[in-house]
């Protein structure tokens, strides 16, 4: 029955409302930032659709994957040892693995790494902090590792459908991310809301991480292989 109490609070709960509701403004925030830029700057830029288009886009579903489950998590601020870890430790891997993927497949796997572990660390350890220096820690190890394999997973799979495996990766990010929220649920359920971040919070973050994606992706430094 949990489940079924969990999936009915998608539409009306008080925290668990605002998750599908913030994927859509974090996505639609990207989206017409995107199409802004686009119009004054990134049409053009060589090959910026092929090249570039894809991976971007499929960036921006991350990160609107990845701030509902941010501020669902801060919602409660205070977590148990063990779910405070798998907090950390799921936020810190996907922010990281993701980001280090796209980059990596149009930046190489040095830049890639560098952007997936800068990301994916302050994510982990911003998050992972709810249960102290324990969650801190896997939040750290898990944006770490999750920075250097998204990008060294995008760099092996160069030739060998490239943007197939990032729909694969970006799926299986997406149900991971359903069940770390679905496991906050459990967790907070007799918990009383401690804080309440509203959309500004899905709309600045959004904006920041889009626009950091785009600069670094399209204007940043390349390893060899692509330049």
């Amino acid at each position: 029955m949990t489940f079924k109490e969990f999936t009915k609070s998608l539409s009306g709960g008080e925290a668990e409302g605002e998750l599908i509701k913030t994927i859509f403004i974090s996505l639609a925030v990207s989206v017409i930032l995107l199409g802004i830029l686009y119009f004054f700057k990134l049409k053009y830029v060589a090959d910026f659709r092929p090249k570039y288009g894809f991976f971007l886009f499929l960036a921006m579903l991350g990160y609107s994957m990845i701030i509902p489950s941010v501020r669902y998590v801060r919602a409660y601020r205070e977590f148990t040892c063990m779910s405070g870890m798998m907090i950390g430790m799921t936020i810190g891997m996907i922010a990281g693995f993701l980001p280090g993927y796209f980059i990596g497949a149009t930046n190489g796997m040095f830049w890639g790494s560098m952007f997936g572990m800068v990301i994916g660390i302050s994510l982990g350890i911003w998050n992972g902090r709810c249960c102290g220096v324990m969650g801190v820690m896997e939040g750290t190890m898990a944006g770490f590792m999750g920075g250097l394999m998204g990008a060294m997973t995008a760099v092996m799979m160069y030739n060998d459908n490239l943007r197939a495996a990032g729909v694969v990766v970006l799926a299986i990010s997406a149900f991971i991310l359903f069940g770390l929220n679905y496991m906050v649920y459990q967790e907070t359920r007799e918990a009383e809301r401690k804080h309440n971040d509203g959309e500004l919070f899905v709309i600045f973050w959004s904006f920041v991480l889009t626009v950091v994606t785009i600069i670094f992706m399209i204007y940043g430094p390349r390893s060899i292989l692509f330049t």
